[in-house]
């Protein structure tokens, strides 16, 4: 460069974002993805469960070459596909005492049947 030029300024670095400035129209400019345990976190939910459904394609997810993250699209469709509609109040099951020592008629301990107190010969000598 010769002397007599004047140098070219070099910009000032941009100034840091307010907190206001990096929650209004955040999604519109610089979509947000979570790693997967900021995900789990938000979720509330282990980490190795997030990572084990994404790798089974069961939950929504971005894949940025090997690096695995979640938008917020991504978590709200985890969130509504985990609701559940409420049920009515489950019931409890009443255990019935068994009566003596022998097994009930139709639990698994009974397994022989009559026709099975029978002697049977094989088709070959042996």
């Amino acid at each position: 460069m010769p002397a007599n030029q004047p140098r070219a300024r070099r910009r000032p670095p941009p100034a840091a974002p307010t907190p206001h400035e990096t929650t209004v129209g955040h999604d519109e400019q610089d979509p947000r993805l979570y790693t997967p345990a900021e995900a789990a976190a938000r979720l509330r939910v282990p980490e190795s469960w997030l990572r084990r459904r994404a790798g089974r394609r069961q939950i929504p997810c971005t894949f940025l070459g090997k690096h695995l993250r979640f938008s917020a699209a991504d978590l709200a469709a985890i969130i509504a596909a985990a609701a559940q509609v409420p049920t009515r109040r489950r019931t409890t099951r009443r255990h019935r005492r068994p009566t003596g020592d022998l097994p009930r008629p139709g639990s698994h301990a009974s397994i022989t049947t009559p026709d099975t107190n029978r002697t049977e010969t094989t088709p070959w000598p042996g």
